[in-house]
């Protein structure tokens, strides 16, 4: 007795040969450009027009240069094919960039910390990249507000200057959100030490009085400086070393934007020579070329 296959049963079939088809094509381009079918598909398959048309990643380089071919040398094809096979490496790469480029934008998350040491037992865990979020329904509009920018603060320090920071620890509605606010007082001659900010760039805008502001790029250190009156801005690209000065006999106030919620902050000086435990004081004399009793001195600075 025949059996009449259904029209479900004749589709599936087909599109399982139709299948094995394309799989038999892809490997025979791969075995021609003497690349591994799994290893190209792990390159190409985020590409999703190609996953749409149902073409597979070899099959789909192999079309491309032969569309090269019988473009540009359709006199001496098998002659240009071989050449252009040699060169496939090349072809890959630039199919890969081009359309993984235009439809693909994904990297890693910016740290907001120092480091995160992983661990596997989370009754030990103290700390994560980042906050843990709050439950929705006891937020209320306080998580979103600070007050205090207005009060100037102290500057009776080495430096005269001091900082009031508004970053996710004093504003909790920050997490997430990427930004975070300061308030800089400046005494007269007061200075912003030389310093960086590893996790963001800053904009930096003149509330009252003068400064004198600057950041040096990565080699060849060019210097970039300009003076800041009242209400003129100046921004400060991520990780690069800058600094304020005040150049007036009067007090400056200035307000900062980062875009980070945690930007950190590494002041020169400090870091080199008040860490904990201190660098070995042959390495800061061999970097800054003194001798040992400069380094001492500057070390009892910090």
């Amino acid at each position: 007795m025949c059996h009449t296959p259904t029209p479900h049963s004749y589709s599936a079939s087909l599109a399982v040969r139709a299948s094995k088809t394309k799989q038999d094509e892809n490997t025979r381009a791969c075995a021609a450009f003497e690349v591994e079918p799994a290893y190209l598909n792990t390159q190409i398959r985020v590409t999703h027009d190609i996953l749409l048309a149902g073409i597979e990643p070899c099959a789909f380089v192999s079309i491309v240069i032969d569309q090269l071919v019988n473009k540009e040398y359709s006199e001496d094809r098998d002659n240009k094919t071989s050449n252009m096979i040699k060169g496939v490496t090349y072809l890959i790469t630039v199919a890969l960039l081009v359309l993984a480029s235009s439809l693909v934008s994904a990297y890693d998350p910016s740290p907001l910390q120092d480091f995160c040491v992983a661990i596997n037992n989370t009754n030990s865990a103290v700390f994560v990249n980042g906050k843990f979020c709050k439950d929705p329904a006891a937020v209320t509009a306080d998580d979103f507000f600070f007050s205090g920018l207005n009060i100037p603060a102290n500057t009776a320090n080495k430096v005269g200057f001091n900082v009031t920071l508004v970053n996710v620890d004093m504003l909790p509605g920050l997490n997430t959100l990427g930004i975070s606010l300061a308030r800089l007082d400046f005494a007269p001659y007061g200075l912003d030490p030389p310093h960086t900010h590893p996790r963001a760039s800053e904009i930096l805008v003149v509330a009252e009085g003068t400064l004198l502001v600057g950041f040096v790029t990565s080699n060849p250190n060019k210097l970039f400086t300009k003076v800041l009156n009242k209400g003129d801005v100046f921004t400060f690209p991520i990780g690069l070393i800058h600094f304020q000065f005040n150049i007036g006999q009067t007090n400056v106030v200035a307000y900062a934007g980062l875009n980070s919620q945690n930007p950190g902050v590494i002041t020169i000086a400090n870091t080199v020579f008040g860490s904990n435990p201190p660098i070995n004081s042959d390495v800061l004399i061999k970097a800054f070329q003194v001798d040992k009793n400069v380094v001492d001195y500057l070390q009892k600075q910090f």
